[in-house]
């Protein structure tokens, strides 16, 4: 989740007081990294949803702030449109309890708040991105109350001096314009949150950074935009081109994008933050009171609130996070490539898949980092959101495949050691693993379900494009309460 800030504006001098605590907190964070200050020892996992809320008729509700006073609830907050909100499930060990306990925690929060939104005639739908939003939903009015979101539109608007382009080719074309950042709005995911020492967070950012296409090939679930089809998740492009602070002029000058893949394997975490700061400039420049180098010396852990802050608006698809916890230290792996949905059952199929795929990539002799570019690493991740569960990707040892394949033979049997040497039984890795592999199979995915249903519709009865994609959306929703994986949701 975001940090909340004060409405204000920004001097110069803040911006220059802002840079040096920024190096400040980077020598204070090598400092923690060369003495081991680090809580490792029990290392949990965590997740977040981004969901949307619709009325009625499936149409987007900007009703946000509404919702969230029904719940009151610290676990859910703001996101950037009125039509969003979030919710922050509480950290656990990978296997405590067993996946059936996180996924009756997370459905049974996922229901309260449905229950609570419904009684304002409001619903909760965890999917990519609304079908049935329309570019006039994402204009000024639609954006949250929050300050925090406001002064990033303000600053990003400031750095472009121009509206935003959204331009995505796929089955069919956009191109259209936007004066604020709320189309970054449409963007809802999944977030897995992973633990790791130090010493390993190099080896585990590499691994999720190497997967990451795979990921999305398998969990494609946003293939509609503003009412066209466009890629099976267009939710890659479009967070890409809504936070986009560069004119072109900047961009052939070969600027890096704040939403950002990456350009390198790195050796250690410290590689990120220092290419944070050292390419980025600052969106929100707010200085925390904190003397990091005085805390740390007197014995106390230090916030680092400016290095969190700024990391917070760099957009990397796999992001490191640095937290204090009951004044101990840790780092996280923040994986953020998927979009929300279809279901839980197929958000914790994805989170095993991952965990344990990351896992056993770690383990190995000789890291698939080793043997394979990092710009294949993206271009799988593109070639991953154009073309879904379809696409064929780059793997050593087997070249251009198809994920399907690729799955089914090589990554599959490594995910399920992974989660073994996680320590999960075999009781609860087969059936969440068999969710992933029934996906293979049968070659569907969400993103398939909703264009075909989508077409379906359009076909036998006619109707509009909108009327289309908002009875879909409706039978989304009855689908998504049913927790049934999406591979075997029907079309009819």
């Amino acid at each position: 989740m975001g940090r909340d800030v004060p409405a204000l504006e920004f001097t110069r001098d803040d911006r220059r007081r802002f840079r040096n605590k920024m190096h400040t907190c980077l020598d204070v964070f090598a400092q923690m990294l060369r003495e081991s200050r680090f809580d490792f020892e029990r290392p949990q996992v965590g997740l977040e949803i981004e969901l949307n809320l619709v009325d009625e008729a499936a149409e987007p509700a900007m009703r946000g702030s509404d919702v969230l006073e029904a719940l009151a609830d610290p676990s859910w907050s703001t996101e950037l449109g009125r039509f969003n909100l979030e919710i922050n499930i509480d950290p656990r060990q990978l296997t405590a309890g067993g996946p059936g306990s996180w996924e009756q925690e997370i459905r049974d929060a996922l229901n309260h708040a449905e229950e609570k939104a419904a009684a304002i005639g409001t619903h909760l739908v965890m999917i990519g991105i609304l079908p049935t939003l329309e570019l006039k939903d994402v204009g000024p009015a639609s954006l949250s109350e929050n300050p925090r979101y406001h002064l990033l539109n303000e600053q990003i608007f400031a750095a472009r001096g121009e509206d935003l382009l959204i331009a995505v080719d796929g089955v069919e074309r956009l191109r259209t314009y936007a004066d604020t950042i709320t189309p970054e709005a449409a963007c809802t995911s999944t977030q897995f949150h992973l633990q790791v020492s130090p010493d390993e967070f190099a080896d585990h950012w590499n691994a999720a950074q190497a997967v990451a296409g795979v990921q999305v090939a398998l969990a494609a679930n946003s293939p509609f935009l503003f009412s066209k089809e466009l890629w099976r998740e267009t939710r890659i492009p479009l967070f890409e081109q809504a936070t986009d602070t560069r004119p072109e002029e900047i961009k052939v000058q070969g600027v890096r994008p704040r939403v950002w893949f990456g350009e390198r394997w790195i050796t250690s975490v410290f590689d990120l933050f220092e290419e944070n700061a050292q390419y980025f400039p600052a969106l929100l420049p707010l200085c925390d009171d904190e003397d990091p180098q005085k805390t740390l010396d007197e014995g106390g852990t230090p916030e680092l609130a400016e290095l969190t802050l700024h990391n917070g608006t760099v957009y990397r698809w796999n992001r490191p996070v640095y937290a204090v916890v009951d004044g101990v230290p840790h780092l996280r792996v923040e994986n953020r490539v998927l979009p929300a949905g279809p279901t839980v059952a197929d958000v914790l199929s994805n989170g095993a898949f991952y965990y344990g795929l990351v896992r056993a990539l770690v383990d190995e002799d000789r890291p698939v980092w080793s043997r394979m570019s990092f710009s294949a690493a993206e271009d799988n991740l593109y070639a991953a959101a154009r073309h879904g569960i379809d696409a064929q990707l780059y793997w050593p040892g087997m070249g251009e495949v198809p994920v399907t394949e690729l799955v089914l033979r090589r990554l599959l049997p490594l995910a399920d050691r992974g989660l073994e040497r996680w320590g999960m039984d075999s009781a609860w890795r087969e059936p969440l693993l068999g969710i992933i592999e029934q996906r293979c199979v049968s070659g569907r995915n969400g993103a398939v379900w909703q264009s075909e249903m989508f077409h379906h519709i359009q076909d036998i009865d006619h109707v509009d494009r909108h009327q289309a994609l908002r009875r879909m959306t409706q039978q989304y929703l009855d689908y998504m309460h049913m927790n049934a994986p999406a591979h075997t949701w029907p079309v009819e």
